[in-house]
């Protein structure tokens, strides 16, 4: 199963939601585990997405770094 890849903000937001429902303590205990399950995932994927970005960020500041040393414009 082919599934688009979630963005970092609808996966933070459907992760919101679901520690939303399980604080409100009115789930059964299957769907809470399939909720506990689910935010487990998501919340691995935002720490990845976020550990990707932080990445970029250094990667950008460095090449400006390299930039502003050598006389360049950035």
């Amino acid at each position: 199963m082919t599934k688009k890849e979630q963005t970092f903000e609808a996966a933070l937001e459907r992760l919101e939601q679901i520690v939303s429902q399980l604080e409100t303590g009115d789930v059964p205990l299957e769907e809470a585990m399939t909720l506990y399950e689910e935010g487990v995932r998501l919340s691995a994927l935002c720490q990845t997405k976020l550990s990707a970005a932080e990445k970029k960020m250094d990667e950008i500041l460095e090449l400006d770094g390299t930039l502003r040393e050598k006389g360049g414009s950035a």
